[in-house]
């Protein structure tokens, strides 16, 4: 079979606390959205979702897009670039223009958007995006497109995402000191909801869980559009460090302990089964963990009571900023969990326990990104994925209203060259 032509190329990066993620994806020319490629390293430079370092941020930012540009057998010289931090917020504002009865045209539609750009009150902070969720007529919500129709009044409801200037400049200088082009910020909450929730469920209710490293990003979404977003500073992450404090051992054992071992769900046979402190290979060097036997094993139960307890914690957390969101009755039914974080085995069974809703575990769907590897088709990746999706679906911004200023063509294979030699010059 043939391998359809690639028309246009886009790049994404995640900047984590926990991982760096970037990809390649290209918009076909039947349509398909492919993965051209995809990499992923540790974070560097990055706390709570803030840069911390720029060096070491950038460093690694530009280790992630080179991995991701070699298994793509391409380049790129702008990405779309993932954001956790600063202080997201988000708004709803709403616009109506009279019609008269009569037939909307474009340029009513225009006129509108044109108009909306008054309404925006950043009250000093950071525009991320401005966009058109739906529009009105005389009143009537729902409408994708009023071209065409007739009404009395045409509105729309612009959804407006703010953050704090310093860090999203943090965020785009590491970008752009990796030689790279910053097409668009883009709340990880936008770009996370694309690629795990179905228009269904963003249509009747859902609060989306971002469990990350370091930060949990909840949001909610009704309608079709995010309504409300809280941070809250906890993550996979501190889990880690509870298991390493502890136990008294070092935190990438921990790190493997939460991965191989953990759950978030008891069984009356973890009082029984021990597992080793120390991974395979790796040498011994006499000292216990607590709690453990002569063998530097461990009860599995007094693993798994350190997480449940952190999650315990986290889950109160979320409780009490979806009740401060509204979240509740029959428009606060289901719960879906990404991230890092909700690879842990039984969370979703745990969290439906802990706040009495529906919950799923939600991951990139394989059927609106074509070629995603099965290691980043995991909740991990969900905000990567997401970023694809949002640059390919082309988001209209009413402060850039006017003719398309193009996407970056599969032509950019200059990318690699120009920052091999910015780099020479950075650092010899």
């Amino acid at each position: 079979m043939a391998v359809p032509r690639i028309a246009r190329v886009f790049g994404a990066v995640n900047i984590g606390s926990f991982r760096i993620s970037a990809l390649i994806a290209g918009r076909a020319e039947n349509g398909d959205l492919m993965v051209l490629g995809s990499a992923h390293r540790a974070a560097q430079g990055v706390k709570r979702g803030y840069v911390v370092d720029m060096p070491a941020a950038t460093y690694a930012v530009r280790d992630a897009i080179e991995r991701a540009e070699k298994m793509a057998n391409t380049s790129v010289s702008g990405v779309w670039v993932g954001c956790s931090g600063a202080g997201l917020a988000s708004r709803i504002a709403h616009v109506e223009n009279e019609i008269g009865g009569r037939r909307i045209e474009a340029d009513d539609i225009q006129s509108l958007l044109i108009g909306a750009r008054e309404v925006i009150q950043p009250e000093g902070r950071m525009v991320l995006h401005a966009s058109p969720a739906h529009y009105t007529l005389d009143g009537a919500h729902g409408v994708t497109n009023p071209k065409g129709l007739h009404a009395e009044r045409l509105g729309v409801d612009i959804h407006v995402m703010l953050a704090d200037g310093a860090p999203v400049r943090n965020l785009t200088e590491s970008v752009q000191n990796a030689h790279l082009d910053v097409e668009a910020v883009v709340a990880s909450p936008m770009a996370t909801a694309l690629a795990c929730l179905s228009q269904e469920e963003r249509e009747l209710g859902v609060a989306l869980v971002e469990f990350g490293g370091e930060v949990t990003t909840v949001s909610v979404h009704i309608a079709g559009m995010l309504l409300e977003l809280r941070t809250i500073p906890m993550g996979s992450g501190d889990i880690t460090d509870a298991i390493a404090g502890a136990l008294g051992i070092r935190r990438f054992q921990a790190e493997r302990l939460k991965c191989v071992n953990g759950s978030a769900i008891a069984s009356p046979a973890d009082h029984r089964e021990m597992i080793p402190v120390h991974g395979p290979g790796e040498e011994f060097t006499g000292q216990l963990a607590r709690h453990a036997d002569e063998k530097n094993r461990i009860p599995r139960a007094e693993l798994i009571s350190i997480i449940t307890a952190q999650l315990s914690t986290l889950m109160d957390e979320i409780s009490k900023v979806l009740k401060q969101m509204g979240f509740s009755g029959v428009k606060g039914a289901q719960v879906v969990f990404t991230g890092g974080g909700a690879e842990l085995a039984g969370l979703a069974d745990f969290a439906q326990g802990a706040l009495g809703r529906p919950v799923r575990i939600g991951r990139p769907t394989n059927g609106l990104l074509k070629g995603l590897p099965e290691a980043h088709a995991t909740p991990g990746f969900s905000t990567l994925a997401g970023l694809a999706l949002y640059a390919a679906s082309d988001p209209q911004d009413i402060r850039t209203i006017g003719p398309s200023r193009g996407g970056r063509g599969a032509g950019a294979g200059m990318g690699v060259l120009t920052r091999f030699f910015h780099a020479m010059r950075d650092y010899f």
